[in-house]
C-alpha cells in the first residue's frame, strides 16, 4: 500500500514538473499528405495507386524533449491485385489511426522545433462499391509508423509543421485467399499542414 502511494506521488510530482517546463504543451495538426505505397511481389503482385488525405493529430509535449502524438488519417485508393486467378481491383477508404511516442531534437535556431517520431497503430482497409472481386469485406491491419519533422513557429501559438511518416504493415487481402500476400509493404507519408499549440 505504501509503496502505491509513494509511486502515486511520484507520478503526480513528475507530471506536475513535466508541465512546468513547457508553456504550451498541447498541440492540434491539421496535415494534407500524400501517400506512396511499395510494390509487393509474390505468387500473386499486389500494386495501391497514390492518392492524397488529410491528417489530423494531438499531441502532448511532458518535457523539453519528450512528447506522445496521436493521429487518425483518412484517404482513397485502389488496390490492384495481378496473379494466376488474373486481375482483381479493390477501391477502398483507408482509415489510419497511430499513436507515438516524440523525440524533440534541441536545436539553437530560432522558431525551428525538430521532431522524431516512432509508434503503432492500425489500418482499417473498407472496400467501396467499386470492387471487381466479390466477397471483398472490410480488413484492418496492425502497423508500424515512424518519422520526423519540423514545426516551423509563425506566432507564439500557431505555425507549419513538415512531415515524413513511414507505416509498414502486411498487404491486405480483404479476408480473400485469393488476394493473399504474406509479406509487409510500406507507405511513404509525406505530408505539410498548420498547428496550433495551447
Amino acid at each position: 500500500m505504501k509503496r502505491s502511494i509513494v509511486s502515486i506521488a511520484a507520478l503526480f510530482v513528475f507530471a506536475t514538473t513535466a508541465m512546468a517546463q513547457v508553456e504550451q504543451p498541447s498541440q492540434i495538426t491539421i496535415q494534407g499528405t500524400g501517400l506512396l505505397t511499395k510494390d509487393t511481389f509474390d505468387s500473386n503482385s499486389e500494386h495501391s495507386t497514390k492518392s492524397g488525405g488529410l491528417l489530423v493529430g494531438y499531441s502532448y509535449q511532458f518535457n523539453k524533449w519528450a512528447g506522445v502524438e496521436g493521429n487518425y488519417g483518412y484517404t482513397r485508393n485502389t488496390q490492384n491485385y495481378f496473379g494466376l486467378t488474373g486481375r482483381s481491383s479493390i477501391q477502398s477508404d483507408i482509415h489510419e489511426v497511430t499513436g507515438s511516442f516524440v523525440a524533440h531534437i534541441p536545436v539553437n535556431v530560432a522558431r525551428v522545433r525538430p521532431y522524431l517520431l516512432a509508434g503503432a497503430g492500425a489500418v482499417v482497409f473498407d472496400p467501396t462499391d467499386k470492387v471487381t472481386v466479390n466477397g471483398a469485406a472490410r480488413q484492418t491491419k496492425a502497423a508500424f509508423v515512424y518519422g520526423g519533422g519540423v514545426n516551423f513557429d509563425l506566432t507564439h501559438n500557431f505555425g507549419v509543421r513538415a512531415e515524413y511518416r513511414g507505416l509498414a504493415f502486411k498487404v491486405p487481402d480483404y479476408t480473400l485467399d485469393s488476394l493473399h500476400i504474406d509479406k509487409l509493404t510500406h507507405i511513404a507519408q509525406p505530408s505539410v499542414g498548420f498547428f496550433f499549440r495551447f
